[in-house]
């Protein structure tokens, strides 16, 4: 289990290598939609080969053939893990993971519960969904589980939720990591020191470290922060 996903959120495959680039021992990345879409699956291959353990993270969400038809061709890129929105439901939930099974039995699949960006006004009033924020994470949390995935996505608050209802072994990666106060659209976010001591299992950051002046610095410092050495991100 990787500690740290570093996200890419660069625009084309030139930029994410020369990101990298200073790196002395490559650590584990995540390629998001604008990357994925723009070079494709042929550059998360390169990676992969070029050792990079990847998180895909694309959230696929479509009716559930589709989910199984999509997974099975993410499955033959050899990710580390990938994901899909539970909102699509436990049946799509299920058929993605059959896909990707039928090529790759060891690629991790979680879901996406509420986004980082995402308050408890905002989730009821626009999204139209009752109740509490977190009642809403434990309900698709619990879905994921009884559709096979390994775990979520969800912040930290909701992680300690998660932990408390469904375990300490269902996974939890966590976006809306900051060293102090976030000044961007993430809402709901953690230092790395808190999000170990909740229990986070990994956690992804990707503006305070590649838009830093030294992103290999920034990405010690949010190392030692959670509590290891660079070199123990394996």
């Amino acid at each position: 289990m990787h500690n740290l996903y570093l996200a890419l959120d660069v625009e084309t495959r030139d930029e994410a290598l020369q990101l990298l680039k200073p790196f002395p021992v490559r650590p584990a990345v995540k390629v998001g939609m604008e990357l994925f879409y723009r070079e494709g699956g042929r550059f998360v291959e390169e990676l992969v080969d070029l050792g990079y353990p990847v998180f895909l993270d694309v959230k696929v969400h479509d009716i559930p053939e589709t989910a199984r038809r999509t997974m099975r061709q993410i499955g033959k890129l050899g990710v580390t893990m990938t994901n899909v929105h539970t909102l699509g439901g436990e049946k799509m939930m299920r058929y993605a993971l059959d896909g990707l099974r039928q090529e790759n039995d060891t690629t991790r699949l979680i879901g996406v519960t509420q986004l980082t960006s995402t308050d408890e006004h905002m989730m009821q009033t626009e999204l139209g969904i009752a109740g509490r924020l977190d009642q809403a994470v434990i309900r698709q949390a619990t879905l994921a589980k009884q559709a096979g995935l390994d775990g979520v996505v969800a912040s930290v608050r909701e992680a300690k939720w998660i932990h408390e209802e469904l375990g300490d072994t269902f996974m939890t990666v966590t976006p809306g990591i900051r060293l102090g106060q976030s000044d961007d659209d993430q809402v709901r976010v953690a230092t790395p020191r808190e999000a170990r001591m909740i229990g986070v299992h990994s956690i992804v950051v990707g503006r305070p470290i590649t838009r830093a002046n030294d992103p290999m610095a920034m990405y010690e410092q949010f190392m030692r922060e959670w509590g290891q050495t660079y070199e123990t991100n394996r």
